[in-house]
This record gives structure tokens, C-alpha cells and sequence, in this order.
């Protein structure tokens, strides 16, 4: 529909200018209707990148006889100078290329293409964008402010992340991010109160467990063994059937001492993991309390407990994440002072 309508307002004020609409503004349409909330489908982006590129696209025309080299020349220039006017709209590149592939009809117009039809289906096409996304209730085009009445940090982000915080991690980028300081922030403020509604004393297995758990086949061979811990760099792993069911743990040590034993060391290909495993494993359940846990890495020094679920391991809780809980208590501990 907003296509539809620019095309017939610029059609009825262009009259019988041949060249009424250009195709760039079927890829603007996708940013202004689909992702209005994007930086690049502002309307200051909208008019000043398709205007810029228009303008470059003419002159390389004008100035360089080979096409490709002026359509090349022209997308760059056109890059640059949006980037340095913080007007990058991608579908501007195409508005430079239809300024030089555009045959006779474009360059008939000379520089009049920038104004018509550039700069009026852009304008028409905001306009519409504006009053579609505004009947959707969008606060389109988007003022970058959370707060309405005042400009300090919400009660959220004066303990945690706050807007300054994002601006000055933002400013460290080196890459472009399409997406808005406000909306980036707006995102980080809901995951801060999602996870302030966690509390620390309910936070239950499922909550911190890793589910993509590394585990060892019972049927594994030792020197199988040996070389998923040299390539994991890890101390111990859970051991689990061809059904996946938890059926012991085995560590590094173990294997260690069992290769200390064999006096033919070629036995050691026909000795399985079975062999040598632990079968008695503490293990915990997805519900189950984290607090009820600690004592195990506290006072027994475990470095890990497999979570299963019908004797299938569906997780691992491992001590790394017990620490970063706790470092989180003591955070909100320090904060509540």
C-alpha cells in the first residue's frame, strides 16, 4: 500500500516525466514498514542518504564514462560520506547505481534525478511510513529517551547497567550495529528485571545447569578417553550409555593409575572405560535447589554434578557456576548496603 500510493502521488506530480518512481525504494520500504525501530530507517537517513547518493551517482555519470567503475565509485563515495553525515541508509547504494545503469531516461534528467523522482518518492514514502506506523501505535520516527520525565538512569540502571555505560561500550565499537542506543537500552533494562524477579535463594538446577553436556561412552577405550580430556583440557567427565543414561564418572586420574598397572602397555587398547569408571555418582534433579548443592563443591571439592531426569544426563552443574552465583549475591548483597 505505501508503495502503491508514493508511486501514484509522484506518477500525478511528475506527470509525463517518464521516470516517476525508482526501485531503491522497495528495499527503503522493507526498513521503514518492516523495522521502523532500526537506526538506519530514520527519516533523517531516508532523505539525506538517498539525496547524497543521488547527487554522487549523477556526478560519477557525468565525470566517468566506464559504468562500472562510476557505480563503483559512486556506492563508495556514497558510504563515506553517509557514514560521516550519520545518514547510512542501505538502499541508498541502489539509488547511486540507478543514477548511472539508469540509461537515457536518468541521464536526460541530469541533476533534476536527485530532486525527482529521488527526493519525492522518498519524502512520500516517509510520509506514508509516519502515518502507517503511528495508526500502529509505533513511536515512529524514535525519540532516544526510556525516561519521559527526567534524564538520569531509572532505579534499575543506577545499580546496574546504565545509559552511560552502553554509550561509552558503543563508542568502543568499531563495527556499525543496527540497532538503536535506546532500544539497546530498553532491552538491557527488561533482562535486568526479568532477572531481579530471580531470586538467588530459588534458583533451582535447570536455572544454571549447562545442557550442552561433553560426557564418555562406556564403551570408550582408554586412549579414547585419554585424548577427549587432552582436547577439553577438563579433569573429569561423566560417563553415560549408548541410550545416554548416566551410568558413572570417570577421571583423569583414574585412567592415570590404570595405565600405571597394566605391565603390557599394548592392553591398553582392549581396556574400556567400564573397566575403570566410578558407578557410584552423586547427581542432582532439575528442580532441585541450588543451595542444597554447595556443600558438595564446598567441603567435598566436587567440580562438577551431572543433572538427569529419568537416569538420562540432561545437564551439569559445575563449580564455575556455583562461584558466579555467589559472586552475583555477593554483588546484590553489597548493593541492598
Amino acid at each position: 500500500m505505501g508503495l502503491s500510493l508514493s508511486s501514484l502521488l509522484s506518477w500525478f506530480i511528475l506527470g509525463n516525466i517518464n521516470i516517476w518512481y525508482i526501485a531503491p525504494m522497495g528495499a527503503s520500504s522493507v526498513l521503514l514498514f518492516a523495522v521502523p525501530a532500526s537506526p538506519l530507517a530514520q527519516p533523517w537517513n531516508i532523505i539525506v542518504g538517498n539525496t547524497l547518493a543521488g547527487f554522487l551517482g549523477v556526478t560519477c555519470t557525468l565525470l566517468i564514462p566506464n559504468l562500472t567503475g562510476a557505480f563503483s565509485l559512486a556506492v563508495a563515495l556514497s558510504i563515506i560520506l553517509m557514514m560521516s553525515t550519520d545518514s547510512l541508509h542501505p538502499p541508498s547504494g541502489a539509488v547511486a547505481i540507478t543514477a548511472v545503469l539508469g540509461g537515457s531516461p536518468i541521464y536526460d534528467l541530469g541533476y533534476s534525478f536527485v530532486v525527482v523522482p529521488v527526493l519525492l518518492n522518498s519524502i512520500l514514502l516517509l510520509i506514508i511510513a509516519i502515518v502507517f506506523n503511528r495508526l500502529l501505535g509505533k513511536n515512529y520516527p524514535y525519540k532516544a529517551s526510556i525516561r519521559i520525565r527526567s534524564a538520569d538512569p531509572t532505579p534499575t540502571q543506577k545499580v546496574t547497567i546504565r545509559p552511560s555505560d552502553v554509550s561509552q561500550a558503543l563508542e568502543q565499537q568499531t563495527e556499525l550495529l543496527d540497532i538503536s542506543e535506546y532500544d539497546l537500552q530498553h532491552l538491557i533494562l527488561q533482562a535486568q528485571q526479568v532477572a531481579g524477579q530471580r531470586s538467588l535463594e530459588n534458583l533451582t538446577c535447570a536455572d544454571l545447569m549447562n545442557r550442552d553436556v561433553l560426557s564418555l561412552n562406556s564403551l570408550d577405550t582408554l586412549t579414547e578417553a585419554l585424548e577427549k580430556f587432552k582436547q577439553l583440557n577438563i579433569m573429569s567427565l561423566p560417563v553415560v550409555n549408548n541410550q545416554y543414561n548416566l551410568i558413572g564418572t570417570l577421571a583423569l586420574y583414574d585412567v592415570m593409575e590404570a595405565i600405571k598397572s597394566i605391565k603390557n602397555i599394548e592392553d591398553v587398547w582392549n581396556i574400556k572405560v567400564h573397566h575403570v569408571m566410578h558407578y557410584q555418582i552423586i547427581t542432582a534433579k532439575a528442580e532441585q535447589s541450588i543451595q542444597s548443592l554447595i556443600p558438595y563443591f564446598v567441603e567435598r571439592s566436587f567440580n562438577y554434578i551431572p543433572v538427569v531426569e529419568k537416569q538420562q544426563l540432561i545437564g551439569m552443574l559445575s563449580r564455575a557456576d556455583i562461584i558466579a552465583m555467589l559472586q552475583q549475591q555477593l554483588i546484590l548483597e553489597k548493593n541492598k548496603k
